[in-house]
């Protein structure tokens, strides 16, 4: 979610004070040690705008939320499927209407993957007699998505197509954005280029609008840079453009184009932006910080720093969030205190978010010490860790090889009643296979699925790589069927069996 608070600048001697302080603050980002700051591996906390691997902190999960998403299966408190006196009566409407829901959509996919040569498709569907839905639909597209591979693509594209047809013409439905977007998705997948374009036409001659979230699926298809700068173009000039809560169709834009890590776009569009005589405001300085410490201009993300301050503008939450970031992925622990003493001076209270974020960076350069004491510091404020910053502490301490440290963070999180993410337990499973504690590392990834914690597919990697690693080779196939068993990531098990046939420590973890 994207904070708007804004802080305005009052010009007199104490704000110029604090100006002053900040500017000091912020000189100290870009000296020769900043410089030869850089992109990591590893899991990345998001600095307010960008994305990353790891446990994260996102700031807009709308936009970032996942396409391929299915409905949930309706775990509800006090109902049980297999009660042993059998009732439906006493699931919600909406219980029953999702599994209604999933049940139609079982039933039509099944009918899609009969499509051979002579078979009716659209009779057959029509012979269920379905009341078709934006759920139904959406479930549907949803699941062909999901099972796209590099040898059903054509197929799927095709299926994907046929049922968003014939949902169009059935009575009292009609398809949304989101039903565009899905199919879009399917087409980029199977690489169906044209078809995408074709599908961006006929939804604005549907009179449905185009949003970021178009944007974001058509800037990821297209590859050249000379066509992502004409898709800018158009989005800039469309009618149909719907880019609220967004001041205008630019600060939308840049948005998404840092959503999908187009830096160099941010640049170029900004320079246009500033041609068509759009001032910028503080959203747009802070993407365009967030693009230049991406790029590596440390400079030049000092000269937008300065060109902010003198345009009027107080840093909001995001600006500090980012400040934050780039002082603790460059171990300036003193540096960063300052700055969060200043936004409390200036009435910008630092946060959890504001205090995990500079925790990731300062783990990332090995100072645990310095991200102990931060910890502390924001419990003594009476902030209460999440999940998310118990994770960075323990993969901190993990990556420094201090497991006992990052055991006894794990066992205070689930005694504070946080409950482990699936980063938190693929930290957790890297750590004990460090320290040879295979057998608990297979028991945990036991325990993470019996708490309703799903794997994926990087601690399904994690487990199996290390096994290979200590020569444990039976006990790595043992994971993988025990991954295909539970119906997890079956079209990746020849890439598992791979890492197990390489040699030994021939894998680098990101």
């Amino acid at each position: 979610m994207v904070l708007t608070m804004k802080y305005t600048v009052v010009f007199g001697q104490r704000v110029s004070r604090s100006i002053f302080c900040f500017r000091h603050i912020s000189r100290s980002l870009c000296d020769r040690s900043f410089r030869d700051g850089g992109g990591d591996n590893g899991c990345e906390v998001n600095d307010g705008f960008s994305k990353g691997g790891g446990p994260k902190l996102d700031f807009d999960s709308a936009l970032h939320m996942d396409p391929t998403a299915t409905l949930p299966e309706m775990s509800i408190v006090g109902i049980n499927d297999n009660d042993e006196n059998g009732s439906q009566e006493d699931f919600s409407p909406q219980h029953r209407f999702f599994k209604d829901v999933r049940s139609d959509a079982d039933r039509i996919l099944e009918i899609l993957h009969q499509d051979v040569p002579g078979f009716d498709v659209r009779s057959a569907l029509e012979e269920l007699q379905l009341t078709v839905s934006t759920f139904l639909v959406r479930e549907v597209l949803k699941r062909i998505l999901r099972s796209i591979n590099h040898s059903n693509k054509s197929l799927y594209a095709k299926l994907g197509y046929k049922f968003f047809m014939w949902a169009s013409v059935q009575s009292n439905y009609g398809h949304t954005s989101n039903t565009y977007h899905l199919l879009m998705s399917i087409f980029a997948n199977c690489q169906e280029w044209k078809a995408i374009g074709r599908l961006v036409d006929q939804m604005t001659e549907n009179g449905l609008p185009t949003t970021a979230r178009t944007f974001n699926i058509l800037i990821c298809t297209f590859s050249e840079a000379g066509m992502r700068r004409r898709l800018v173009e158009r989005f800039i000039k469309s009618k149909t453009f719907n880019y609220r809560p967004f001041k205008h169709s630019y600060s939308a834009i840049l948005h998404s184009l840092l959503a999908v890590n187009q830096y160099s776009l941010i640049e170029w569009s900004y320079r246009k932006m500033l041609v068509d005589k759009h001032s910028p405001d503080v959203l747009t300085y802070n993407i365009l910080l967030c693009a230049k410490y991406r790029l590596g201009k440390f400079n030049e993300f000092q000269a937008v720093l300065d060109e902010m301050l003198r345009s009027g503008f107080s840093p909001d939450l995001h600006t500090y969030n980012i400040l934050l970031h780039v002082l603790g992925k460059d171990d300036k622990p003193c540096a960063a205190l300052k700055l969060l003493n200043h936004m409390k001076e200036v009435g910008c209270e630092p946060d959890i978010l504001h205090f995990t974020t500079l925790m990731d960076g300062l783990s990332r350069t090995g100072n645990l010490v310095a991200c102990r004491y931060f910890f502390d510091e924001m419990v003594k404020k009476g902030y209460m860790p999440d999940v998310v910053c118990y994770t960075v502490m323990i993969t901190g301490y993990i990556v420094a090889g201090e497991f006992e440290n990052a055991q006894k963070m794990f066992d205070e999180m689930t005694v504070k009643g946080q409950l482990p993410n699936v980063f938190t337990y693929n930290s957790m499973i890297r750590g004990l296979c460090m320290a040879q504690k295979f057998e608990e590392a297979r028991t945990m990834l036991d325990e993470m699925e019996s708490r309703g914690c799903n794997p994926n597919f990087i601690v399904y990697r994690t487990l199996v790589a290390n096994l290979r690693n200590a020569g444990k080779l039976d006990e790595a196939y043992k994971v993988i069927e025990q991954m295909v068993q539970k119906g997890h990531y079956i079209h990746l098990r020849s890439k598992l069996e791979g890492y197990v046939k390489e040699s030994r420590g021939s894998i680098v973890y990101k």
